[in-house]
């Protein structure tokens, strides 16, 4: 370590073999993993050769997001049940625009990830034979999934951590990333480094900036969650996307975010049981008063209200394809469609579903079978919502006991939010994006295409990261870097940025809190789960203005905290143009509903005479998912000399492996490290 000044700040510069960003369940496995790898390869000291950078080591979306029962994906351990990697990756890419190696990689690896993860101390539940209990979550025809309870990811965070701790390895906490350092051009390019502010250490004049150096660099910091007004990913889950981007990595699927019902208050997702214990829903005005039963005139039967609202469990994410002919994503519809009025909705765990004056009273008994079976197989027929979701799953009450909302004595506020982005970017079978020794894993890999099956992502993270570690002990070495001969490549980028920064303070610029509202309400208006292309391309012309004007005329950014606000903000803005420009590009293509967002045509089909176009007044009219596009990846790359700022392409989609070796060769492939190549 030794620190020099540059522009009249003292910067502190590090040097490892790798650097971790992120310190959420897939960064913190992959610092594990990498452990491990340097110590079978003699390396004895990997504490010296690895850290781990993390704005928040509580934060993210690791620690803090959940749901009832927030699932763990793999391939099913039940002893009567067979599956196989293969079904596994059929799975991971029935819905298209996802990679087939990959997805082989994350089959093969998820039994071997998941076992890491009980070794290393996350309570998933057995029976007394020793059996991984499984169940059915959504886009799953198998009963892979499994669950440690509502902080299951948080659990793996956790245990992964004090895993860590043992190696000794070095956790950076504090530090704000402002900039990835790169050096050379074409394929001999590099990031070198990651360049933070110590959000404990500013003052005064003092940026307080640290200087990562590292052969590798491993990008797991998260979804940019606060792209979204609406938003259920934990408050300051920014990612580092922009960043990411204009360093030059390939985002890849950026059009495919999730959407889904969540609480609001306490941002957390109502999947699973809370929906499956039938709580009543209904709506009010903007002060709380003139409760409406809104659901009532959409379902013609109060079991089929019922149903639809328990099947919202494990169909939990918006789905286009689950609107038409009463089906459970019609609810998130209305939902939507109240809020549009200005109204709130809620849901209510004391009382059950109230029908219209042409619907029958709830009766458990007159749910369609499907509901049903599942209630009585439970035996969750009690009387009342919260005494079903007591029986079910109590930690799902508690969870929210814990941040202040008791659900036995008031209603739960929701909305259509989002919540996991499916895309990010580009990476091969290695996790290793299109800058080499850069490695992407985690939510900001873009692995997962379209949809996913539930907890997936939580898979990808371990399967990611492991295969990361691996690639670079093994491929790479464990050796420390030297940039000495690139050092003035290096000084110059550091220099603009503490001049960059340094401008902040006391500059009549733009207000990098009104920027951040400014993206947040455009990118949920515009590029959230209800899409129109002409909207779209207005969306997009504006976001591109914005950066624009940030280089123009900086921040104004008194103190440290406002110039956290001011880094965030200009990273932001540029991930939006990226996040926009893919949207409209893929709606060009006569893309349609697929995934999680609806596409508006005024000659596509009607949901229901009620459910309104804001934009039009008339009944809103959607555009279905031209499957043809599911053979390729959008790819996204930043070109300042674009007017879009970005350029497109689309990828055709690399299969899944078929060869199979015999034991021999392929044991002298694994000999030779013929492998990663």
């Amino acid at each position: 370590m030794e620190t020099r000044q540059i522009a009249n700040q003292a910067v502190t510069f590090h040097g490892y073999n790798t650097v971790i960003v992120g310190a959420g369940a897939a960064g913190m496995n992959c610092a594990v993993h990498l452990c491990e790898f340097m110590e079978q390869k003699g390396i004895t000291d990997p504490a010296e050769r690895i850290a781990v950078v993390t704005g928040g080591l509580g934060l993210g979306a690791s620690r803090m997001s959940g749901s009832d029962k927030q699932t763990y994906y793999k391939i099913g351990t039940s002893p009567d049940v067979p599956d196989s990697a293969e079904e596994f990756t059929k799975s991971l890419t029935a819905a298209g625009c996802c990679h087939g190696d990959s997805a082989l990689a994350e089959a093969i690896g998820s039994l071997r990830e998941f076992y890491h993860l009980v070794q290393a101390g996350v309570p998933f539940p057995t029976d007394s034979m020793g059996t991984f209990i499984g169940y059915k979550t959504d886009h799953d025809p198998f009963e892979r999934a499994t669950s440690a309870g509502p902080k299951t990811s948080r659990f793996m965070s956790e245990c992964l951590q004090k895993q860590l701790a043992r190696y000794g390895v070095k956790i950076h906490d504090g530090q704000e990333v402002a900039h990835l350092l790169t050096v050379g051009s074409g394929e001999a390019k590099r990031i070198a480094g990651v360049v933070t502010v110590d959000k404990s250490g500013m003052d005064a004049g003092n940026l307080a900036i640290n200087v990562f150096l590292a052969a590798n660099i491993v990008l797991a910091a998260g979804g940019p969650g606060e792209l979204y007004k609406t938003s259920v990913y934990p408050e300051g889950q920014l990612g580092i996307h922009g960043l990411a981007l204009k360093a030059g990595l390939i985002g890849a699927n950026l059009t495919e975010s999730q959407f889904g019902l969540a609480s609001t208050k306490f941002r957390w997702n109502v999947s699973g049981t809370y929906m499956q214990a039938l709580p009543r829903l209904f709506s009010t005005d903007a002060d709380g008063k003139d409760e409406k039963e809104f659901l009532t005139g959409f379902f013609p039967t109060m079991s089929k209200m019922a149903t639809n609202i328990f099947l919202k469990g494990y169909q939990w994410p918006f789905d286009p394809q689950r609107i038409e002919k009463l089906q459970s994503s019609l609810i998130d519809v209305v939902v939507f469609n109240e809020t549009q009025k200005g109204r709130r909705v809620f849901m209510d765990f004391l009382h059950n579903p109230i029908g219209g004056d042409s619907m029958k009273e709830f009766d458990i008994d007159a749910l369609e079978p499907e509901a049903k079976e599942y209630l009585q197989k439970a035996g969750a027929l009690q009387k009342t919502p919260i005494e079903r979701l007591a029986h079910m799953n109590p930690p799902a009450i508690e969870i929210y006991k814990e941040n202040g909302i008791d659900l036995y004595s008031e209603p739960l506020e929701i909305a259509v939010c989002a919540q996991h982005n499916n895309g990010g970017f580009a990476v091969d079978k290695w996790w290793q994006s299109n800058i080499a020794q850069t490695f992407v894993i985690g939510e900001m890999a873009g692995t997962h295409g379209v949809k996913r099956p539930g907890g997936s992502a939580l898979n990808a993270g371990q399967t990611g990261g492991l295969r990361a570690a691996e690639c670079i002990v093994n491929v790479y070495g464990g050796e420390l870097p030297d940039y000495s001969g690139v050092q003035s490549e290096i000084d110059s980028q550091l220099g603009d940025i503490v001049t960059r920064l340094g401008r902040c303070e006391g500059s009549p610029g733009l207000v990098p809190q009104h920027v951040l509202e400014e993206i947040r309400s455009r990118m949920t208006a515009s590029g959230g789960h209800i899409r129109e292309l002409n909207d779209a391309r207005k969306a997009l012309k504006e976001a591109v203005a914005l950066y624009k004007n940030i280089g123009d005329k900086g921040f104004s950014a008194k103190g440290g905290e406002r110039v956290i606000e001011a880094i965030q903000a200009e990273h932001l803005a540029l991930t939006s143009a990226a996040y926009l420009k893919a949207v409209v590009e893929l709606l060009a293509q006569g893309s349609g509903s697929r995934g999680s967002h609806l596409v508006l045509a005024e000659d596509g089909i009607e949901i229901h005479p009620d459910v309104i176009n804001k934009a039009t007044g008339k009944p809103l009219k959607f555009k279905p998912e031209n499957q043809s596009l599911r053979s390729s990846v959008l790819h996204i790359e930043y070109d300042q000399n674009s007017p879009d700022l970005f350029r497109s392409t689309a990828v055709k989609l690399r299969p899944a492996p078929k060869d199979r070796k015999a034991f021999e060769p392929a044991w002298q492939d694994y000999r030779e490290g013929e492998i990663y190549g």
